[in-house]
């Protein structure tokens, strides 16, 4: 069996969660507040129409016809209101929703991935339990069959996965097997794989769609920005090239993918650039930091070092400055993700480029599927949702996420996100940029 850890674990007696706690017992408590409300008014509907109907059958005899059409439509009224209140009055039962989170429990990105979904859930009323897969692919589906196994009436209502090393087919078919609800978030079915398992709401109709971030702009805007700074100070080898390294994440899972897709396309526009070598780090700093040190040695003219993610990225800084070197001066790096590290090497002239915001995927994802829960359908914009979720993190813009986030995800109010709580909402907007 796989080690899991369940959500309340994170930050436990933190600020945050404390927060957390209190909006959650103040929401319930006007939960109930809103039902006895309700349950008050339905019994004094109730008792108006049976009142009205006694009084219309016993004087119904020597009453005139205009008297008995007024009785008659104010038992109408009472008895329409009473059947109304469901539907506004009493608060419908919280979706449960299960969390497989592929990442480790002290992985920042994924850590901080789970506090913005728990926000979320407590702003929107959702019920949510967040299990840690440690990076280990086959503890997904060992998670979900966990989860699967469990009396129907205690399985989750929804369970948001993702498609880390190809995984997400076997746990979709875990999940609908169960009768669960699946939402891939921040990866899905690869392309080549929807032959075996089609798209949302087809062969699986319990697939109810999934969400990613335009991944690829990720490594497109720090690769330009990373060849700018390169051509602006003309570190070129003696070819007259800028040379580049790159280390990515790994070979199957899509965001990698596509941020590669990124790094190859501003590669394209960049006549001068020359890509060296790029090699996998499976997402780890310490892997990179190897990495990295070969390539150091064997590509001694390359100066720029673009990184699929920050830990990536980290490690090969780590690289250079055991060699003596120093990252921002001796070579320039970029990276993605939000870790409070790599947001001050970008503050400190250390890293000349980092990406993120996609840590809020899954708390967009939960938005979506309150709106399926509560009959607003997000269809309408497509099954397949891929939305902009990347900023460009300058110095000032990385102290300002530092001082809104360096805690953690601070407390939200994701309603206005919503086209449940907002009808006249047209269109998702889940651009990172608004939230600081």
């Amino acid at each position: 069996m796989p080690r899991v850890v369940a959500a309340w674990s994170l930050k436990a007696g933190s600020p945050m969660r404390i927060d957390q706690a209190n909006l959650a017992e103040t929401d319930h408590t006007m939960q109930i507040n809103q039902a006895f409300a309700a349950e008050r008014a339905h019994a004094f509907y109730r008792k108006r129409a049976a009142t009205l109907l006694i009084d219309l059958f016993a004087n119904s005899r020597w009453a005139t016809r205009p008297r008995i059409l007024a009785m008659k439509k104010r038992v109408f009224v009472c008895l329409f209101a009473s059947c109304l209140l469901p539907c506004w009055a009493i608060p419908a039962a919280a979706q449960t929703v299960v969390f497989v989170n592929p990442g480790k429990k002290d992985e920042v990105f994924w850590v901080t991935t789970s506090q913005a979904m728990q926000v979320a859930a407590d702003s929107l009323g959702i019920k949510l339990e967040v299990f840690y897969a440690e990076r280990n692919h086959l503890y997904l589906l060992d998670i979900l069959r966990m989860v699967a196994a469990r009396p129907v009436r205690e399985r989750p209502d929804y369970v948001v996965i993702g498609n880390e090393k190809r995984m997400g087919g076997a746990m979709l078919k875990i999940a609908s097997d169960a009768g669960i609800k699946v939402f891939f978030s921040n990866s899905t079915i690869l392309p080549e794989d929807h032959a075996e398992f089609g798209r949302p709401r087809e062969k699986y109709k319990g697939w109810i769609g999934s969400l990613l971030p335009q991944a690829q702009d990720a490594g497109y805007l720090t690769a330009k920005a990373l060849l700018a700074r390169g051509l602006r100070e003309k570190r070129l080898g003696a070819d007259g090239k800028l040379h580049l390294l790159a280390i990515a994440g790994d070979r199957s899972t899509e965001s990698s993918l596509l941020r590669n897709a990124g790094l190859e396309r501003a590669l394209k526009e960049q006549p001068l650039a020359v890509l060296d070598q790029m090699v996998f780090a499976d997402w780890r700093q310490d892997i990179a930091e190897v990495k990295a040190r070969e390539l150091y040695v064997r590509y001694p003219q390359a100066q720029l070092v673009w990184a699929s993610n920050d830990l990536i990225a980290l490690g090969a800084m780590q690289a250079l400055e055991g060699a003596g070197g120093i990252p921002g001066k001796d070579k320039l790096f970029s990276g993605v993700n939000t870790s409070a590290k790599a947001m001050q090497a970008v503050i400190d002239g250390r890293m000349e480029a980092l990406a993120g915001g996609h840590f809020m995927c899954g708390a967009w994802a939960l938005v979506l599927i309150y709106d399926h829960a509560h009959d607003r359908d997000f269809a309408g914009e497509g099954l397949e949702l891929v939305q902009p979720m990347f900023s460009l993190f300058s110095p000032p813009l990385a102290q300002r996420f530092l001082e809104r986030f360096r805690d953690g995800v601070p407390k939200m109010d994701f309603r206005p996100y919503s086209k449940a709580y907002n009808p006249r909402l047209k269109h998702y907007d889940f651009s990172f940029s608004q939230l600081l």
